[in-house]
């Protein structure tokens, strides 16, 4: 039988080889600490990004404004109190495009300070992000309040994330980790002066404390992720409702959705929220200069548009449905191949899936940032069983190697 002689190599390929048979060498006895370093870097990159390069959002003015409600009280002071605050912390370029935009409704409600206020409502039920505000405006400008809330949720999301990585000894996925903050847009929400990464973080230590059963730690988390995200309520409830069906003991999780359900509808009446209808309306379908007294007769053709309408931005602007779709590929890829989450992983697993399903089918807005909180956890979820397949998979290869050199030497 006739074999074909194997193909000289020459140096630079003998190099080149060796090249990369040293780097994986290193990285397979060092894949934890190096994977570790690259996730804290990137972290800290983006947290220095968004105190030095902070995106200028509109919601910046109503958001400082109920920060301080309590020291303005006239509708027009306050007004001019955000819009004053925000001037000066903000460049010249960024103040005109957050109150001009050629006759609109930013332009409208920097020169009306009613239909400003009426929109606080709104803005005003996320009562613990306004009060974090309010505390820190003592010692420092409200912006660069903005900001350090920001850096400091970062901050927060990225130890927690470490720490749910060392505890399931599965630091080597860091870097896969990363690649996903980065396709879910953790940068943009790191940048934008608003709730959503605070309450991402709060909710991922409130899942991590349930995941290890630390059942105080769970309650406080949710309900305190909760507090500064009240639609966070929608998740609690699925949550909630899933381990009560499946008989799961998790009373930290229970009496952190009983806390938040409770406390729903204290805040919503406090706040002067609109309703739900008047909000969306606001939101996905048409924006409203005044909610005062605006209370749009329900269509369930204009809810019906509005859910297909944010559906069609979702897919075709925004990489959360995407991010989701890639974290049931990696679970069901892990389980064909007999890898499953424990019951307790699994329950919080498919109640961030069908938390975020049912945050958007009851709110069809279509922005990253409202479902960021979901996106991660079940990545970390996944990591104990990818661990144990990377195992598996490696000594599947040693006892072929060892098989492939028994059979040369008969």
């Amino acid at each position: 039988m006739l074999t074909k002689s194997p193909v000289s190599q020459n140096p630079f390929d003998r190099l080149t080889e060796a090249g990369l048979a040293w780097g994986e060498g290193i990285y397979a006895r060092l894949a934890a600490p190096i994977g570790a370093a690259a996730l804290a870097l990137y972290i800290l990159l983006t947290a220095f990004t968004a105190w030095v390069m902070p995106d200028a959002n509109w919601d910046m003015l109503p958001y400082l404004a109920i920060a301080e409600e309590g020291i303005y009280p006239d509708a027009k002071a306050l007004h001019d109190y955000a819009y004053n605050t925000v001037k000066s912390g903000v460049s010249a370029s960024d103040y005109k495009a957050l109150t001009d935009d050629g006759g609109g409704f930013r332009s409208h409600m920097t020169e009306n300070a009613a239909d400003f206020h009426s929109l606080l409502g709104m803005y005003r039920i996320k009562f613990l992000y306004a009060e974090i505000l309010s505390t820190l405006s003592v010692a420092m400008s409200p912006v660069e309040a903005m900001r350090l809330v920001q850096v400091f949720s970062v901050l927060l999301f990225g130890a927690i994330t470490l720490l749910w990585l060392r505890s399931e000894k599965a630091l080597a996925l860091a870097p896969v980790v990363g690649a996903v903050l980065i396709m879910a847009d953790f940068g943009d929400a790191a940048h934008a002066s608003t709730p959503d990464l605070l309450t991402s973080a709060l909710l991922l230590g409130g899942l991590y404390a349930y995941v290890r059963s630390r059942e105080v730690a769970t309650a406080l988390l949710l309900f305190l992720a909760f507090m500064v995200r009240p639609d966070n309520i929608v998740f609690l409830a699925v949550f909630a409702v899933l381990l009560i069906a499946f008989q799961q003991k998790a009373w930290g999780a229970l009496a952190g959705f009983a806390a938040s359900f409770v406390a729903y509808f204290a805040i919503s009446h406090w706040a002067h929220h609109p309703g739900w209808w008047p909000h969306l309306w606001f939101s996905s379908i048409e924006q409203h200069y005044n909610m005062d007294g605006f209370e749009p007769t329900f269509s369930i053709f204009a809810y019906l548009r509005a859910f297909a309408t944010s559906l069609l931005r979702a897919v075709s602007l925004n990489s959360w449905v995407g991010v989701s779709v890639l974290a049931l590929a990696g679970w069901f890829a892990v389980a064909r191949a007999g890898f499953r989450l424990d019951r307790r992983a699994g329950i919080l697993f498919a109640a961030l899936v069908l938390g975020a399903l049912a945050k958007f089918t009851v709110f069809p807005i279509h922005d990253t940032r409202i479902y960021f909180p979901h996106l991660i956890p079940p990545f970390l979820l996944l990591a104990t069983p990818f661990m144990a397949l990377w195992a598996a998979v490696a000594r599947g290869q040693n006892r072929a190697a060892l098989h492939a050199i028994s059979g040369d030497k008969s």
